[in-house]
């Protein structure tokens, strides 16, 4: 199954019955055929298959399995997942660990990998809903600056040239187009949300996910012990991971300077500038009652592709929660940096004058702004029409959240920032 036509894209809006996920008549069948079936996650055997995937058994350094040990405990007793999202969670997970095994003996290979550090990094770091996409599919389309695509993040690591040759493609975009597809027929809704395309920018946090200290698995499973233990834990192995797969990636397309994007930074601003010393932080700002609904919104329609048990409520209470220590953790963090590390960017001026705001980062991060690049970014604009896969419907009440005393919340983010109130449309 294609992606839905753009035709299609247009008029679509996102379903906000969030109890009764999207379910295709054939998975659904598979999910009853196999219901009865006992199916858990067990690390050390993912572990084992990955090796026998792989060839290998060097993880490469940090390597521990004790955070992979904690989110299977937390799937098994509290994720509810269908049969089918269990075995594309552990195909995921087995498959993150192959990569990593076969990243690991590349390095053995060729150590002058490591050496093609990254230099002053562009880290977009903004709540769900901020112009983040729209930032870094615009910087990425600059000649002078390189995002990540899919297809890199589904796996980091290059093919041989004799494999590229014989397929005549890198096969890794293959990959990403059946992923692609897959998606779209499992979560249609979910393009209108957070747009998946195979030779797209995409979310760097997939690679932190190496080292399985990311908020990858609390974004689309129910994990909540998972997740409080993640808050504790030291970031450092994940963004120094992260460094290694960033120096894989250049290996074989060096162009360009490294801009990406997550919301995950927000919670880790020390361990990324301890990693990333030169660092640059675009960090973007929206009314946070609109990022929070969006939010949960984005976190009910995952969870509903993996589990028929989602219950909106109680996403948003998790949710309203995660995204206040967010944006805590990150005005924290900021008051114990440089300013010179960072560059407040407000949704307002990304959506009046898009090209403007790119300017600024330009020049925040010391570049020059030339005819050619603004060409680039504009033909990258026209080609990413917003709701050109439909319209994200969300709203507070639906996760049961009240506007006046969640704002409330939200009072000392707005000062600092002079964040706005948006209309009352989409207010409880």
């Amino acid at each position: 199954m294609s992606s839905p036509s753009r035709r299609e894209k247009a008029v679509r809006e996102t379903s906000t019955d969030y109890t009764h996920p999207y379910r295709p008549r054939p998975v659904a069948m598979l999910n009853r055929v196999l219901s009865a079936t006992d199916g858990r996650l067990d690390a050390h055997a993912m572990v084992r298959a990955a090796e026998k995937q792989a060839g290998s058994a060097d993880f490469g350094p940090e390597f521990d399995i004790l955070p992979l040990e904690k989110l299977c405990e937390s799937v098994n007793q509290e994720a509810r997942l269908t049969p089918v999202g269990l075995a594309i969670t552990r195909g995921r997970i087995t498959g993150i660990m192959a990569n990593r095994l076969r990243a690991e003996r590349l390095f053995k290979a060729h150590p002058e990998i490591l050496q093609l550090e990254p230099t002053a990094p562009i880290f977009i770091a903004g709540l769900q809903r901020t112009g983040t996409t729209m930032l870094h599919r615009l910087l990425s389309a600059a000649p002078a600056l390189r995002g990540l695509s899919s297809y890199e993040v589904l796996d980091p690591v290059p093919p041989s040239a004799l494999r590229t040759k014989v397929l005549g493609r890198d096969p890794r975009l293959l990959q990403a187009k059946l992923a692609e597809r897959a998606l779209a027929y499992l979560a249609p809704d979910f393009f209108a949300i957070h747009p998946v395309e195979a030779e797209s920018p995409e979310e760097e946090v997939m690679l932190l996910d190496y080292s399985f200290l990311s908020t990858v698995p609390e974004a689309t499973l129910r994990v909540p012990s998972f997740s409080r233990w993640l808050e504790e834990q030291d970031q450092g192995p994940a963004y120094r991971y992260l460094r290694r797969l960033l120096a894989l990636l250049a290996w074989k397309r060096p162009e360009g300077r490294w801009v990406l994007k997550t919301p995950h930074h927000l919670e880790w601003f020390d361990t990324l500038l301890d990693v990333f010393p030169d660092a640059k932080i675009v960090h973007t700002h929206r009314d946070p009652l609109q990022t929070t609904a969006s939010f949960c919104s984005m976190i009910t329609h995952g969870r509903g592709v993996f589990s028929d048990s989602v219950d909106p409520l109680e996403v948003g209470r998790d949710w309203s929660d995660k995204v206040v220590r967010m944006i805590t953790r990150a005005m924290d963090a900021r008051d114990r940096h440089d300013p010179s590390h960072f560059l407040d960017v407000s949704y307002y001026d990304v959506m009046r004058d898009p090209l403007a705001e790119v300017a600024r980062i330009y020049a925040f991060a010391g570049l020059e702004l030339n005819d050619a690049t603004r060409d680039a970014m504009r033909a990258a604009r026209e080609n990413s029409p917003q709701h050109r896969y439909g319209k994200h419907r969300y709203a507070l009440q639906s996760f049961g959240l009240d506007a006046e005393s969640l704002d409330a919340r939200f009072a000392a983010y707005r000062e600092r920032f002079a964040i706005p109130r948006e209309g009352q449309r989409q207010r409880a």
